[in-house]
Formats: structure tokens, C-alpha cells, sequence
């Protein structure tokens, strides 16, 4: 687009009474790109030729270097991905030399949540066909004996559906080429330990498992790259998101550590959904293309994450906060909605309608937006700016709040009521059974100091600072412009997408972005787990330091602008490889004998129709490595299953042990699986489990625990049928 200053021009062209408002805008918009140079998007103009036959040969030359542009970044980001991809495997393996462990220890290695997901993959590998595989998850009865319950469903196993059957589709195509696909060896474990076979190699079940996690999430650094660039407007850009990454990856993910953890498949989706958004508000026409795009990915996000809720809610909320601000016109807000909700809708299909969708704040909180983005030709007729904001605030607070009552209501679903209490419990001394097994673990907490002091050392927060700081100064000065009369806003062209919008330097894709950061903040200072989203986007809100619409006035010529950002990145260095050299040096080999040796114990010694009931993590452990039923496990979002927890969370309580063994009896269980550091150990005061139990049977305090007089005296109850150091199984008796 060229800038034709206007004095320039013959006489203006008369305009019906009418069009007067809409001139004024023209005019206004007119001097303000005469005075910044910035284009209808909020980008910076480039001086241009004003001939048509110069243009002609400029736009064939733009095309060209646009092509080799486009190519760079693919190259580098494909570059990125590899070396991230290789990143988190060589750390996983350093941390528990996994090339060396047998099947059954990489099973155990896979703790609490993690072996519960890890199992339905095995079950879908080992079943006789694709099919039979996928009746066996959605008809389980292993999981919540005597229940059948749909774990597709419930679990969101749509990732170990697709692992599985690839795998099949895998070891099918390689044994019909006679390709060999794993390697195979016996390991002398010493210390007296019997040796164990291993294999290596994607024809073995967790590693063909694992490296499908790790090329993901390889993508996903290749991704960034992309993301920080096109958000910055230069490669530069995206190399200081990558590097920001990288630099506090212990911060970032812990994907190198927990691979089959929900958040390892949905995150890469929810930051190519982000990227999609970010596109859409940026684009000059947003269409149907923008629309199905961000429906893909917000699909791709939802079906392998429970939690997807709660980001996606917070996304909708930050391209809300943009259009109210006037930065981002309905048309584009429309499409980036209607393309959350058509994702939605499928995901809560392909779910078999997981009525949780339903009753989550997401929905709610999108109906709500889109009815009030509908109520737009209204509202700016009728009302002056600043009664639109309280009244969009209104029906905002008061729409999602009604909706999300009368669904809860209607579809009676209280699975989702404990996320609540663990909110009210941090602002108050409220505290139950099932908010204290969350709240006492350290990943729960509020936010350590000491994540914000790492994220200083590498200069990530004050690079954000930096950035933040100037768009706050661009900010003020489109308001000073509005105080004087000439307010930035669109022409008022009917067919501009952005009529009525804010022109500023300050996009409304970089602003989305700074808001989205505002919230993705506010989630981690709350629950330390979420930091996981906050400091991925800290470094795509870095990479805004490279931006020359944002920062060209005090950087100064391109050249000197990206050289004080190749300074910064070098001093970035010195804190970050720092960092990336401790991860390095992580030498570990994991081993849990105690566990080993019980898993064996039961698969060898039990009846296989036989139920067990124990400690979450333990129970995923028996359900993957041995195949026996269980009646709880880890994953205590559903509110039938926390129920079932605390009734056999009663071994620790203080209890009389008749009524403890009558409740074990309700749920149909034959072996209980009593674990000596559940009874004594203490993360911090008040959150041992007798303790935690003293707050709902007070009538009990000062009474021994019940583990600690089953471990000696079991009988006439229960009787011991095995035991070591760490584990106790004991066979509960039906007297």
C-alpha cells in the first residue's frame, strides 16, 4: 500500500451529510498514517514508488525475496525441531538410562497418571485387532471394577488411540518387509538383582511410545520459531523466542521427564491454535479458511486434555479484552470465535459427549462473548464508550455465571466442584479430604520466588518488561491523539473489515498476545503446574523485541536495532547455557526393586480375576503391569471416583478397622496394597494422610492410624499376603 500524503491531492470529492462522521474518520486515519507510517493493520508503511510501472517491478522482486524468506524460516524451523526433538530424548534417557531397562521397570518408571495412560496404549498394541482394542477402551471394566465406563471418554486416550494404531500399522508393515525393529540384550543389574532382558529400538512398546512424544514436541519448538516470527515481523524474532525457550527450559515444559502426561500432546496444538488466532486477527479479511483452520487445532487441543477448558476460556476472555479495547473488529473476533466453538462441538462429539465440556467455564464464557460481540450495532448506538464497557462487563460476569449454573443444574454434574474449593481454599482456611490431596502437593502451590528469580537471571522477564514498556508508551500516545481530536480509528468503509477499529502501532495481534500472557500469568501465580504456559509465552512475547513497527523509534536503523538484540541474546547466554548445562548433567537409572518385586508377586501369585485397591500411583502400576482390576486410580476429576478414593483412602485414617474392611467389602476388593510412606510421610504441616483425615473425623483424633496397626496385627480383618520393606498387600477377609 502506498501513503499519498494528501496535500497533494486536487479537490476533494463532495460527500452526502451523511457520510460526514465516516469522512471525519478518513481524515483522521489519513493523518495519522501521514505522521507514523502505519498501515491499516498497525504495521509500519514502507516508503514506496509511486508509478505504477515501479511497482509492477517492485512487487515481482517482493514475491522473490518473500519466497526465499519463507524458505529460510522453514529450513531454520525444521533445523529447530530436530535439535529440540533430540534435546528431550537424550535428557530423558540420561535421566533414567532407559535404553537399559527392562519392560517391566520402563512400566514402572511410568508413575501415577502416567502408567494409567501408558496402559490403555498397551491395551490397544496388544488386543487382536484395532477394533477389539477400541471396544476394550470404550467397555472397560478393568479400571473402576465393578464399573464399565468409557476411559475414551473419560481419560481423553484419543493420543493412545492414534499411537496404537500406528504402532499396529508399524510392526505390520515391518514384519511383512522382514525389517528388523528392535535390538536386544540381557542387562546385569548387580547388587545381587537377578539380569533382566531389554530392548531398544520403535519395535518396543515405550520407546516407539516415547519418540512419538519427542517428535511432537519437536515440531512444537519449530512451531515457535515460526510463531515468534511472523508475531515479531523478523527471523530475529523467532530466534529470541527460540533461544528464551531453551534457555529456561527446565521452566518451560517437563516433557523430557514425563512424556505421556496430557499436556505433552495438547500443548503443541494449543500454540499452533494460538499462532492460527494471531494470524486471523492480523489478516486484512478474515474468512471461512481462518475459520475451519482454528477449528482443526482447537479440536486437536481439546480431545487428548481435560484442562484445554480452562486455556481455551482464558483465550476467549483475551480476544474479548481486544475487541472491547477496539483494537480487533467484530468480523475477525466472529470468526475466531465460531471457529472455538465448531473445534468444541467436534471434540465434544468425538468425547462421546463428555458432559464436563458442557459444565466447564469455557463454554459459558464463549456463549456469552458471542452474544455480546452480536449485540455490538446496539450498543454503539445507544450508549458513549465507557457505559459499552460496564455493560459488556455486565452481561459478561452475569451470562457465564448463569449459564454455567443452569447446565450444571440441568445435567446434575459435580465433577468440576473441586476445582473451585481448591480456589476458595487459597484465599480462605477452607479445607476438605479431596482439596487437601491436591493443595499438599508442591505442584498445586502457589508460584515459587524462585521461578521468577530464574526467569530474571536469563533476562526473560525484563526483555518482556522492555517490550511491554513500549507498547504501553505507544499506547498512551494513541490516547494523547484521541484527547486532541485526532482519534485513530478505521475510515468507515463498509466493505473494511476493520471499520471503527484502532489504528496504532500497537496491532491487535500483539495485543491478544500481551493479554493472553496477562492471563496465562495469573494462572501459574495461582497453581506453580500451569507455569507451563506462562513461560512459553514470556518468550513468544520476547521475540516482540526484534519488532521494528514497536521499536524502531528508540532502536533506531534495522542494523543497530537487531545488533543490540544479538547483544542481549548473547548476555541472555550466559545464565541460560549455565541452565542448560545443569539439565545436561543429570545422570540417573531408575530403579524401584520394592515395587518390582510386589508387581511380580501379583502377577505370579494372584488369580487374574482378582480386585485391588490402594494408593493412586500404586494402582496405575498393578492396572499396567500386571492387568488386574482396580477400583480407583490417579486421574480424580470424576467425582464418582473420588467417592471410591476416600473409601479406600480410610486405610490411613484413624478409623475403626471393622468399618475400614466394610468399606474395602463395598467395593468388591480382595487384595489391599498398604504403603508405609502414605502413613507417616509429610510434605508439609497438617498434610499426612491422618492428618488429612482428622479434618472430617475429628471424633477419631488421637487415635493410631489404621496402616500403622494392619502392618503389625492385621487379623481377624485382613490377613498379610505379602510383604517387604516398602509394601504391604493385604487380603481383605469377608467375615
Amino acid at each position: 500500500m502506498i501513503i499519498i500524503d494528501t496535500r497533494w491531492r486536487g479537490k476533494p470529492r463532495q460527500r452526502p451529510a451523511s457520510a460526514t462522521m465516516a469522512g471525519k474518520k478518513r481524515k483522521t486515519s489519513q493523518v495519522l498514517q501521514e505522521k507514523h507510517g502505519i498501515n491499516g493493520n498497525g504495521a509500519t508503511q514502507k516508503a514506496g514508488h509511486r508509478t505504477g510501472k515501479h511497482n509492477k517491478v517492485d512487487a515481482g522482486q517482493d514475491s522473490s525475496v518473500d519466497s526465499w524468506y519463507i524458505v529460510l524460516a522453514l529450513a531454520i524451523a525444521v533445523t529447530i525441531s530436530y535439535v529440540h526433538g533430540s534435546h528431550i530424548a537424550y535428557m530423558f534417557e540420561s535421566d533414567k538410562h532407559f535404553s537399559h531397562m527392562s519392560t517391566l521397570e520402563r512400566e514402572m518408571s511410568f508413575r501415577t497418571e502416567m502408567g494409567l495412560y501408558y496402559s490403555y496404549f498397551k491395551t490397544m498394541t496388544e488386543a487382536p485387532t484395532f477394533l477389539a482394542g477400541l471396544s476394550m477402551l470404550v467397555y472397560d471394566n478393568v479400571t473402576e471394577f465393578p464399573l464399565t465406563i468409557n476411559t475414551l471418554k473419560r481419560f481423553n486416550l484419543y493420543p493412545e488411540l492414534t499411537l496404537g494404531a500406528a504402532y499396529r500399522v508399524f510392526d505390520g508393515v515391518m514384519g511383512a518387509l522382514g525389517i528388523p525393529t528392535q535390538q536386544c540384550w540381557q542387562v546385569n543389574r548387580g547388587a545381587d538383582l537377578a539380569p533382566v532382558p531389554s530392548c531398544e529400538g520403535m519395535g518396543d512398546l515405550a520407546y516407539f511410545y516415547t519418540n512419538c512424544v519427542f517428535f511432537l514436541n519437536g515440531l512444537l519448538m519449530g512451531l515457535f520459531f515460526l510463531y515468534g516470527a511472523y508475531l515479531s515481523g523478523s527471523l530475529v524474532g523467532g530466534g529470541v523466542a527460540t533461544a528464551a525457550f531453551f534457555y529456561n527450559h527446565g521452566e518451560a515444559t517437563r516433557v523430557q521427564w514425563t512424556p505421556p502426561l496430557r499436556e505433552s500432546f495438547a500443548y503443541p496444538f494449543l500454540v499452533l491454535q494460538m499462532a492460527l488466532v494471531t494470524w486471523t486477527l492480523r489478516s486484512h479479511r478474515a474468512g471461512v479458511h481462518h475459520l475451519l483452520a482454528i477449528a482443526a487445532a482447537t479440536t486437536c487441543f481439546v480431545l487428548p486434555w481435560q484442562f484445554a477448558q480452562f486455556a481455551l476460556m482464558t483465550q476467549t476472555l483475551s480476544v474479548f479484552a481486544v475487541y472491547a479495547l477496539r483494537f480487533a473488529s467484530a468480523c475477525k473476533v466472529k470468526v475466531v470465535l465460531r471457529g472455538q466453538l465448531l473445534g468444541f462441538s467436534i471434540a465434544f462429539v468425538l468425547l462421546f459427549g463428555n458432559e464436563m465440556l458442557l459444565t466447564s467455564f469455557f463454554l459459558p464464557v464463549l456463549l456469552t462473548v458471542m452474544a455480546i460481540v452480536a449485540m455490538e450495532p446496539v450498543l454503539e448506538r445507544a450508549l458513549a464508550r465507557p457505559l459499552v464497557w460496564l455493560v459488556q462487563a455486565a452481561v459478561l460476569l452475569t451470562g457465564t455465571l448463569g449459564i454455567k449454573t443452569l447446565a450444571g443444574r440441568l445435567l446434575a454434574i459435580t465433577d468440576d466442584a473441586h476445582i473451585g474449593n481448591i480456589f476458595r481454599s487459597k484465599f480462605s482456611d477452607y479445607k476438605d479430604f479431596h482439596t487437601m490431596l491436591y493443595t499438599c502437593a508442591r505442584e498445586f502451590d502457589f508460584l515459587e520466588l524462585e521461578t521468577g528469580i530464574v526467569l530474571c537471571k536469563t533476562l526473560l522477564i525484563p526483555t518482556v518488561a522492555v517490550v511491554l514498556l513500549a507498547i504501553a508508551v505507544h499506547l498512551v500516545k494513541d490516547v494523547h491523539s484521541h484527547c486532541k481530536g485526532t482519534e485513530a480509528v478505521a475510515d468507515g468503509d463498509d466493505e473494511d473489515e476493520d471499520a471503527g477499529v484502532v489504528r496504532s502501532r500497537v496491532s491487535a495481534a500483539v495485543l491478544y498476545n500481551v493479554v493472553q500472557l496477562c492471563a496465562f500469568a495469573l494462572m501459574a501465580v495461582m497453581v506453580m503446574r500451569l507455569k507451563l504456559f506462562l513461560t512459553p509465552q514470556l518468550c513468544l512475547v520476547a521475540s516482540l523485541i526484534a519488532s521494528r513497527d514497536l521499536l524502531a523509534a528508540v532502536a533506531g536503523p534495522r542494523a543497530r536495532h537487531y545488533a543490540v538484540v544479538a547483544a542481549l541474546v548473547a548476555v541472555m547466554s550466559f545464565a541460560g547455557v549455565e541452565n542448560l548445562r545443569a539439565q545436561w548433567a543429570i545422570r540417573g537409572e531408575f530403579a524401584n526393586y520394592p515395587l518390582e518385586e510386589m508387581l511380580e508377586w501379583i502377577k505370579t501369585r494372584t488369580p487374574p480375576p482378582a480386585v485391588f485397591a490402594g494408593a493412586m500411583p500404586t494402582m496405575a502400576a498393578v492396572k499396567l503391569s500386571t492387568g488386574r482390576a482396580i477400583v480407583n486410580h490417579p486421574h480424580y476429576e470424576d467425582a464418582g471416583l473420588r467417592a471410591r478414593t476416600r473409601l479406600v483412602y480410610s486405610l490411613y485414617s484413624r478409623r475403626p478397622v471393622a468399618d475400614v474392611s466394610r468399606a474395602l467389602r463395598s467395593l468388591r476388593v480382595d487384595f489391599a496394597v498398604l504403603e508405609d510412606s502414605w502413613c507417616t510421610r509429610r510434605t508439609k504441616p497438617g498434610c499426612s494422610m491422618p492428618e488429612i483425615w482428622d479434618l472430617e473425623d475429628a471424633e477419631h483424633r488421637g487415635k493410631p492410624p489404621v496402616c500403622s496397626l494392619l502392618r503389625t496385627n492385621p487379623e481377624p480383618h485382613f490377613k498379610t499376603a505379602f510383604k517387604n520393606r516398602v509394601y504391604t498387600v493385604l487380603h481383605v477377609l469377608h467375615v
